[in-house]
């Protein structure tokens, strides 16, 4: 489930894993696959410093939140409307609340789920950059602080809520962690992966 962040630019924003079959995450109006995100983090691990940072990323845009749809009656079964609604039509919420976690095999249905989100996105480039020290980060036109921007880091660890299945990550996760831990400074600094 996506959960409320706050930015520095446009108040509270969802992020987060959105259905339990994909890894795919949302930030607000931008959607990313999880092995891309990490991938991203762990390019900026390797230059993690005192120094500025920017780099491109690649994410999908949907400009209405009619086309993003509804989480919570794709969720219930009730109201599938929108790229959330697609999705869950594919891959509905498991009727057991037990199963309700998220699962590290969610990078196998990334070309579903590729195909759905064309229906409804734009492929964006956007420019991602971190100030001298790491004190404010921008990912496209939302903005966090140090703090901030950990969180979300700290999510994808953890696999968001309900966390990860059986607390088994996928190994582009892991790899994530591993690459910032070997730099902890600039945008990572006290940046804790204990829960």
């Amino acid at each position: 489930m996506p959960l409320a962040f706050n930015s520095l630019s446009h108040g509270t924003i969802a992020f987060g894993f959105f259905n339990i079959e994909s890894d795919m995450l949302i930030c607000d109006r931008y959607f990313l696959f999880a092995t891309d995100f990490c991938n991203y983090i762990g390019n900026l691990a390797e230059n993690a410093g005192d120094e500025s940072y920017q780099a491109l990323w690649q994410v999908s845009f949907i400009k209405s939140p009619e086309d993003i749809g509804d989480l919570m009656g794709a969720i219930h079964g009730n109201h599938f409307s929108g790229f959330m609604g697609e999705v869950y039509r594919r891959f509905p919420f498991p009727e057991d609340p037990e199963g309700f976690k998220q699962k590290p095999e969610g990078f196998k249905t990334q070309s579903q789920v590729s195909k759905i989100i064309t229906n409804y996105a734009q492929p964006q480039e956007i420019s991602f950059s971190v100030s001298p020290n790491g004190r404010e980060i921008k990912l496209g036109v939302y903005c966090f602080n140090r703090i901030q921007f950990q969180k979300l880091i700290i999510y994808v660890w953890r696999g968001g809520y309900p966390r990860w299945k059986d607390e088994i990550r996928p190994d582009y996760v892991t790899q994530m962690r591993d690459n910032i831990l070997q730099k902890s400074k600039g945008v990572f600094e006290s940046i804790s992966f204990e829960d």
